[in-house]
């Protein structure tokens, strides 16, 4: 058995054994887990995905004379300002929606809403990139809080505190989505078109973070990780955090299970692991780059790494049915999906993920050398992350239900 204590000195002195989980896996089927055991010390884990439930706090610092925002816009989205006075949340998937007035083709005047493919996301990139962003205030007044409204250009140089705080990212697993359907659907794992056309799936499988630490045994709230490209934390569960999740013997889910709440200074993160997307009409999110380090304290951890895409399963799930249980297809192999075709019910179906498989890699080969460099060092959690916790569904009792 090993601490973390004696894994973090032999990182500070620069002789840690550090393997990528990708590592791990081929040592393991050349030798034994007991060999690696004897051999490695922290095994890293990576991710590059979409993670829509992410955004990012931002202190301005108060204005000459103060305000007290109530409504805020960056770069024309919308910004949450019910905190303190300049206090802001940017949410990933917030979009503009302000009214605008246009001439029509016709030559009429029409009002609408103004929907951009560019989204919260997209400005977290900018301010991370070192870009200037324009920023619009309403202030709520007051005897302390005189100033009505406030327009500038802030970066992330010109504000006080700017960290990302993201409620849920890093499913343990996730769903395969199709479309059994006669039109085509856009979803927040992207187009899916009729009649099984494609399948998406959007975990990166066996080289993903929870996927290797299916107990939540060696990670838990305060665990130090790789976060965009800087250096962040466990924050907490993540938001639709299900351990109770049913699983195979070798105690890998077999849908989506545990999440986690993450935490981070975005002026330490780079734009290359931080990247605003867009999902056509369905809206923006954020691509996120995730790395967790595994320290190596007991055999058991080598025994979990071990596992393989073949013996993780992912359910299939077919879109078109607009309810919260759809019906499914069956469980696929991640060994399957990777290899870019699947069948379902005889018919060959082509696969895309969502998640960047390459780029991944690269997540766990940076936090790799920066471990292997002494430059990051691991910590003890605080709290073991919740083992029981149970999904409950928001069902409307006894209301109408509009699928419209």
């Amino acid at each position: 058995m090993r601490t973390i204590r004696e894994i973090n000195d032999k990182i500070l002195r620069q002789q840690v054994v550090v393997w990528t989980v990708e590592e791990l896996k081929t040592r393991v089927q050349n030798s034994s887990v007991e060999q690696a055991f004897e051999e490695v010390d922290v095994i890293c884990t990576g991710t590059f995905e979409p993670m829509e439930s992410s955004g990012a706090i931002i202190n301005l610092g108060h204005t000459d004379p103060p305000i007290k925002i109530r409504q805020c816009w960056i770069e024309g989205i919308p910004a949450y300002a019910g905190f303190g006075a300049v206090d802001l949340y940017l949410g990933a998937t917030a979009m503009i929606d302000y009214p605008v007035t246009g001439e029509g083709a016709d030559g009429d005047n029409r009002q609408g809403t103004a929907i951009s493919e560019r989204g919260g996301g997209h400005v977290i990139e900018d301010l991370i990139a070192g870009q200037p962003v324009s920023l619009r205030a309403v202030g709520q007044v007051t005897d302390c809080y005189p100033r009505t409204s406030f327009e500038t250009t802030i970066t992330r140089e010109t504000i006080n505190q700017f960290y990302l705080y993201n409620p849920r990212n890093l499913y343990q697993n996730f769903i395969v989505g199709v479309n059994g359907g006669d039109y085509s659907l856009y979803t927040y794992l992207g187009p899916l078109q009729p009649g099984l056309g494609n399948a998406v799936y959007s975990n990166p499988g066996a080289i993903g973070p929870l996927i290797n630490d299916p107990n939540l045994e060696v990670i838990g709230i305060g665990t130090r990780i790789f976060l965009g490209g800087g250096v962040g934390y466990i924050a907490w569960e993540g938001t639709q955090h299900f351990p109770l999740q049913k699983r195979l013997p070798n105690k890998t889910p077999i849908g989506p299970a545990a999440t986690l709440a993450l935490i981070g200074d975005a002026k330490e993160m780079s734009s290359k692991w931080v990247r605003g997307c867009y999902f056509h009409n369905y809206g923006p999110s954020l691509m996120l780059g995730v790395g967790i380090p595994l320290p190596v304290l007991s055999p058991d951890v080598i025994k979990h790494c071990a596992v393989n895409d073949q013996d993780i399963v992912a359910p299939v799930v077919d879109f078109a049915i607009p309810r919260r249980v759809r019906p499914t297809f069956g469980l696929v192999s991640y060994a399957q999906l990777k290899s870019g075709k699947i069948n379902i019910e005889g018919k060959t179906v082509r696969v895309a993920p969502l998640a960047s498989i390459s780029r991944s890699r690269q997540v766990a080969q940076e936090l790799k050398q920066w471990i292997k460099a002494g430059e990051f060092t691991l910590t003890e959690s605080v709290v073991s992350l919740p083992k029981n916790r149970a999904f409950i569904p928001q069902d409307l009792w006894g209301s109408r239900i509009s699928l419209d």
